[in-house]
């Protein structure tokens, strides 16, 4: 064997002696999971190894040298390294992990115990919001089935339990006349902040001008104030830090905290309506809020849900302590699934950690909720994290539901633009994709099936090369 066939043989060596350092570091991690997650839980300690390292020339190497680069190798990604040491003549490992057929069966089962039977492994499943008229149209729930729905969302935000009866009952029935299996997913709504306003006023901002932020309780008719759900909320903020309102359109810094008011100045009007109304969502990326995931609200929802759903998911999930309270709260109920929401800048960088609390439940899934992810960590960075939490998420054999904006403007205005129809095919690396409620849901609901099926068959093929990850970085304290 060559001199750089050699070398390339003792870095294998040496990363995989990293994997089992990181297997050994981390086995309290693993010994909690679900005992069918344990598989599962090594080959994402395994990955978190190697995704701490640049290891960028070591594949330009193998793949020069006719070798397996490891990228797309997710699900099995030691096993795919003890492959190429065998190809190398330096026989495998003694320690424990997945080849290739045994890590993509376990996604693929996983997937399917998840959200159930699909016509084609390679296309994703397609989620749809259900709006609130829905609980009174049969036929149209019907036509959605039809077309390709294979889950119903029912957002617990809004509406009540006799409205989400109703809506349940008619997917029920139209899956059995249809023959087409459709399983329900209810989203718990999570803590409420918004903004508060008196008698549906609005508030005018302009950069350079000031905003006084205040918790709803102390809302006043004073100039230039502005009411809060969040409790306490101006002594949780820090002078300097960014707030958002509107989805991202006005931008604000602390600039001031006295008492329990908090001084902002506008620094972004990204709006032809500079207005901030009333029940508009503020995103805080930069603070530390004392916001309980789990309200009463949702405790009171969950024997609704865990009677009837299939698959729960949990917003506003930030470390894993938030799971941990869910999993207090809920009856041991056999058949219902958890599925974590990725929204939260917190979220990103703690995924590792709600990754290793999920696993303890038998089935559990990510949904990378991408409206207030891409508020918060900026849009720029949308593109890169979404990515990131897909690979990670392969590499614990965890299904992903890749949510918000996709082909919004379609869905909206019949018409889509060019850019939304990339990113729809983007989506196909995802096992299942959401939908929104709008005008022309059919419409959008047809064009997205058309979209995974053309797209399905292409997204595994593309080569990526592996920098250090952050959060595979921060997990293994690198």
């Amino acid at each position: 064997m060559g001199e750089d066939l050699i070398q390339l043989a003792e870095e294998l060596m040496r990363i995989d002696a990293c994997m089992d350092k990181a297997e050994k570091d981390h086995a309290h991690l693993v010994e909690k999971v679900h005992k069918r997650n344990r598989s599962s839980a090594l080959n994402l300690l395994h990955y978190l190894s190697l995704r701490s390292m640049d290891i960028r020339d070591l594949q330009d190497r193998l793949h020069a040298a006719g070798l397996s680069s490891m990228a797309s190798a997710e699900s099995h990604i030691r096993g795919q390294l003890n492959a190429i040491l065998e190809r190398l003549g330096k026989g495998p490992s003694s320690g424990n992990y997945l080849r290739y057929n045994e890590g993509k069966k376990l996604l693929l089962d996983n997937a399917k115990n998840l959200f159930g039977t699909h016509p084609s492994i390679a296309v994703p499943h397609i989620m749809v919001t259900y709006d609130s008229h829905l609980a009174d149209n049969y036929p149209e729930i019907k036509n959605l089935v039809q077309s390709g729905m294979s889950i119903a969302r029912i957002n617990c935000a809004h509406d009540d339990q006799a409205t989400w009866f109703r809506m349940i009952q008619h997917t029920k029935k139209a899956s059995r006349v249809t023959g087409q299996e459709c399983r329900i997913y209810m989203d718990l709504a999570g803590p409420k902040i918004r903004t508060v306003l008196k008698d549906g006023k609005k508030l005018r901002v302009e950069v350079g001008e000031n905003i006084v932020l205040v918790e709803e309780n102390d809302l006043t008719d004073e100039a230039n104030m502005l009411g809060c759900t969040v409790p306490d909320i101006a002594r949780q903020l820090n002078i300097g830090e960014i707030i958002l309102f509107d989805d991202g359109l006005i931008e604000a810094r602390v600039e001031r905290i006295e008492d329990k008011k908090a001084w902002l100045r506008v620094s972004r009007v990204s709006t032809k309506k500079p207005f901030i109304k009333a029940e508009k969502g503020i995103n805080f990326p930069e603070s530390n809020l004392l916001l309980p995931a789990l309200t009463k609200n949702d405790i009171d929802n969950l024997p609704f849900i865990e009677k009837h759903a299939d698959m729960i998911g949990y917003s506003f999930v930030r470390r894993n302590r938030d799971i941990e309270m869910l999993q207090e709260k809920m009856n041991k109920n056999k058949k219902l699934s958890l599925i974590i929401k990725i929204e939260t800048p917190e979220a990103v960088k703690n995924l590792p950690d709600l990754l290793f609390a999920g696993l303890k439940e038998e089935r559990m899934g990510l949904m990378i909720a991408r409206g207030d992810l891409a508020v918060e960590i900026g849009f720029e960075r949308m593109s890169e994290i979404q990515e990131e939490i897909l690979w990670i998420s392969e590499a614990a054999h965890v299904p992903v539901i890749w949510a918000t904006q996709v082909l919004e403007n379609l869905n909206r205005s019949g018409i889509a633009t060019r850019s939304e129809i990339t990113d729809a095919a983007h989506a196909a690396m995802a096992d299942c994709v959401m939908i929104n409620k709008g005008e022309h849901i059919i419409l959008t609901l047809e064009t997205l099936r058309d979209i995974l099926v053309r797209s399905g068959g292409h997204h595994v093929k593309k080569r990526f090369t592996f920098r250090p990850l952050a959060i595979a970085s921060r997990f293994m304290g690198v």
